[in-house]
């Protein structure tokens, strides 16, 4: 069989070799020659991969079995309009694809079927009418960008005006979503839908940069620091969710905002979590979700429960710098080797330009860290922060190491 394995960042690494494993032959498709993906797959082909039509030429030269992608929403959109023009399996359908990737379509859903979110307006014109009853902050975001792009905090008018212009530049429709800002903690669940139910496999805390008018993530921590009380109305919310959008068999990521009491979704997609999210559900439950979408897509049953949760302490640490040229980490191996990481991701190619980190897209890497305590995570993590570097061309070290700040009890 082959696979075209459409974008090539560090989640697909593990895609790659667990196709690879299936005795599958993989094509890696990405805009990018430098992918890091890349060196892992059999063949490559560069391509726009939000460009359907030239995707589906691919597909259609290298004669694939099927394409499949993990971690990216608007990648879905062309993987499942391509694979449903050549009658090639895949878990969604087109239709459900936009749905989903739609951030004005998701909230007016939410509204219908009942999923708590926050009031909200979208144009393509900023009119003060449509949001005259809503109250300062408020934040924009572009309905249908990725990695945190063009989301922003507004704390008055002059900032709402300047920020929705570049959020409708950033959006490729030119639709703005505007809405109230909520106060709470940011909380990441990874369920599988199975047959139409819902199953919720990880929950944990996101930790955000404490920018004034950015969400930039740099941690994640599980287990989420929630009541049991919350954790059973976010697997309302997660049933609700699959019930309202009609979704069957795939993987359901959804952030929202808790005071653990109520709740607010931020919003959800049909992919699994990026980054390395996949060692995280994987450590914490035994589940493996980019296993499941390979099943998904294949055709194959998921069975998403018993799972077996473990009593550990673990984090992803997402690791910015200062602008420069990425050459190389240091420190990041010995540790792996001493059992501090548990594991680390690369997300940049060397000689990869570095800006400054105003969005998920700027991560230049990631560690992963588990610990039976909390205290041995926090010693751990203490270790890791004082030894970790990124190098730039000229042998400096530009890591953001303001941003990995010390692990405080939730």
């Amino acid at each position: 069989m082959k696979a075209l394995v459409v974008a090539g960042s560090c989640p697909q690494i593990v895609l790659i070799g667990k196709l690879k494993a299936r005795g599958i032959y993989t094509i890696l498709a990405d805009n990018n020659v430098n992918a890091v993906a890349r060196p892992f797959a059999d063949d490559f082909v560069k391509v726009d991969i939000l460009n359907i039509e030239a995707v589906k030429a691919v597909a259609i030269a290298k004669q694939v079995d099927f394409l499949i992608a993990v971690c990216a929403d608007q990648v879905l959109l062309t993987v499942s309009k391509v694979s449903e023009d050549l009658g090639l399996p895949c878990y969604i359908t087109y239709d459900t694809a936009c749905k989903v990737s739609d951030k004005g379509y998701m909230k007016d859903i939410f509204q219908k079927y009942g999923v708590p979110s926050s009031q909200h307006a979208f144009m393509s014109i900023l009119d003060m009418n449509k949001i005259s009853e809503m109250r300062f902050p408020l934040v924009v975001k572009p309905v249908d960008a990725y990695s945190s792009k063009g989301v922003r905090k507004c704390m008055n008018e002059e900032e709402l005006k300047r920020f929705f212009e570049e959020a409708s530049h950033i959006s490729r429709s030119g639709v703005v979503i505007v809405e109230e800002y909520v106060e709470g903690d940011e909380i990441t669940v990874d369920f599988e839908v199975v047959d139409g139910k819902a199953v919720l496999i990880t929950a944990s805390n996101t930790e955000k940069v404490d920018y004034k008018d950015r969400f930039l993530a740099f941690r994640t921590r599980y287990p989420a620091a929630i009541s049991s009380a919350t954790v059973e109305r976010i697997r309302m919310i997660g049933q609700k969710i699959a019930d309202a959008f009609q979704l069957k068999n795939t993987p359901m990521l959804i952030q929202l905002l808790t005071d653990d009491h109520k709740e607010s979704v931020l919003e959800f997609s049909a992919r699994t979590g990026g980054g390395a999210k996949y060692l995280l559900i994987k450590l914490a439950s035994g589940f493996d979700s980019i296993d499941a979408v390979i099943d998904l897509t294949l055709g194959k049953t998921v069975s998403a429960e018993p799972l077996h949760y473990e009593k550990k302490h673990i984090t992803n640490e997402f690791l910015y710098a200062y602008p420069g040229v990425f050459d190389h980490l240091e420190g990041f191996e010995e540790l792996k080797k001493e059992g501090v990481l548990t594991d680390y991701w690369l997300f940049k190619w060397q000689g990869a330009e570095v800006n400054n980190a105003v969005t998920s897209s700027d991560r230049i890497a990631s560690i992963t860290i588990k610990a039976d305590s909390f205290d041995e995570l926090v010693s751990k993590h203490n270790k890791a922060a004082s030894r970790i570097r990124i190098i730039d061309s000229d042998g400096k070290d530009i890591m953001r190491h303001d941003f990995l700040t010390d692990i405080e009890p939730l």
